[in-house]
């Protein structure tokens, strides 16, 4: 595989996990009883039968040059797990709950990643379309715990993958069909269906002895073929480093070309759509009991609780965000809007970085991590009187549409000044009512990001 491989897989684990579990993964949660997630492939009938979903994806994208391309197709397989209590003569009843003095687990349905590689699949001497089977066999496994056990069994897996390869416009336009091909059963119901689903199908395909081109942002040569390409529940998007077009996404969720999970994820947190930081703060909120019926649902529900209670400050603030592209040298003045640029118009606001930009006091530049002294004079708010002869740091320098600056503080002997601080909720004065404390600025260890 590709030395950009495990970069591809953390955003297709991503796409195997969306939804999975929700907040706030506990069992007894609505949301979790009737479970949600992208790419699932139904047994065939089950979408017509109002039971199921659909039961086939599939894509079309473009490669340059005459090589062969490797897939694997990923997806998860239900796995329900049952807890059963030890009644003693290895006789066991089986429970909605499981409770020892170690621990807790309820009648569940986890998940099993299932991963299988295909091909490689030539082009220069194709005689496709290729159709080759996709399974997962069923199982059973048996887990001892204290006062009981706990079983697990799954169904097996059914389905085909379909490869066709033909030249367009000089390019290789492959087709690639992933459907499900589970034996209907007349009286099936939902419980029978979503067990015998591929759930979160995806593939990722690589590229040897040529290159992928994006459907995203195609070259000029390839506009039209680009514009003919067809897809059915999902897209194909290019999964490695930017400079690289050897892998390729084939994705239920549309993202952009060369897609990454941002640095400041600590781990996943399977909740569709929401934000890290949200759901970690969430997380801290819950009560203990709370917390204790999420683990005993889910072993990935365990973890994420586990992750947030370890959670160190410095953890948390980089999930507020980051700082970026920061000044490298002297913070710069405020920049002057164009002649005949109105204040409304992007090119104005572009201009302007309050978290980096600067303003002369006294012939001292004042910036984002200055210590300054407070004088509040000519503004009618009594409350800045409060704040007459405080030290403050300043965070951000503004310049608003009538031409007048301010500088954003925090006042250092505030008991709440990191909670301002972290949240963005800033004391605004004047140039002419701060005082520089110091000669040159200096970055302070802020928790403030933009």
């Amino acid at each position: 595989m590709s030395a950009n491989w495990y970069r591809a897989r953390t955003i297709a684990d991503a796409v195997l996990y969306e939804g999975y579990l929700l907040y706030p993964y506990r069992a007894s949660s609505r949301k979790n009883q009737t479970r949600w997630q992208f790419g699932v492939l139904g047994p065939p009938g089950a979408a017509d039968a109002g039971i199921g979903e659909d039961g086939s994806l599939s894509a079309q994208f473009l490669v340059d040059g005459a090589g062969s391309i490797k897939l694997v197709v990923r997806f998860l397989q239900l796995q329900h797990r049952a807890t059963e209590r030890d009644t003693g003569s290895g006789r066991y009843q089986p429970v909605d709950e499981l409770t020892t003095p170690s621990g807790s687990w309820l009648s569940w349905d986890e998940a099993v990643e299932v991963e299988l590689p295909f091909g490689p699949f030539g082009f220069a001497d194709a005689t496709g379309p290729w159709t080759l089977p996709v399974t997962a066999p069923s199982g059973s496994e048996i887990e001892a715990v204290e006062g009981g056990r706990l079983v697990r069994t799954r169904e097996s897996i059914h389905g085909e993958l379909t490869v066709g390869v033909e030249r367009v416009d000089g390019l290789s336009r492959v087709t690639v069909t992933v459907c499900n091909t589970a034996p209907s059963i007349d009286d099936a119901g939902k419980e029978w269906t979503i067990a015998k689903s591929m759930i979160g199908t995806h593939v990722i395909a690589e590229v040897v002895g040529g290159d992928f081109i994006s459907l995203l942002d195609p070259p000029d040569r390839a506009l039209a073929a680009a514009a003919n390409c067809h897809q059915h529940r999902c897209f194909p998007v290019l999964a490695g480093p930017p400079d690289e077009t050897d892998l390729l996404l084939v994705s239920p969720i549309i993202l952009y070309d060369h897609p990454e999970i941002a640095e400041q994820s600590e781990g996943a947190l399977y909740d569709s759509t929401e934000i890290d930081e949200i759901l970690t703060l969430r997380v801290m909120t819950m009560t203990d009991d709370e917390k204790a019926q999420a683990r005993a649902t889910d072993p990935l529900a365990a973890q994420i609780i586990d992750r947030c209670d370890a959670m160190s400050p410095e953890a948390m603030q980089r999930l507020h965000g980051v700082l970026r592209d920061p000044s490298l040298g002297e913070p710069s003045l405020i920049p002057e809007i164009p002649d005949g640029v109105e204040w409304w118009d992007p090119l104005a606001d572009n201009a302007v970085r309050p978290d980096i930009d600067a303003v002369l006091v006294n012939g001292v530049r004042v910036s984002r991590g200055s210590r300054v002294r407070l004088h509040p004079g000519r503004r009618a708010d009594a409350q800045d009187l409060f704040f007459a002869g405080k030290t403050a740091h300043v965070t951000s320098v503004h310049e608003d549409v009538d031409g007048n600056q301010h500088v954003g503080v925090v006042v250092d002997d505030d008991p709440a000044a990191d909670l301002h601080d972290w949240y963005g909720r800033y004391l605004y004065f004047a140039p002419d009512e701060v005082e520089p404390l110091e000669t040159t600025t200096t970055e302070r260890n802020s928790t403030w990001r933009s």
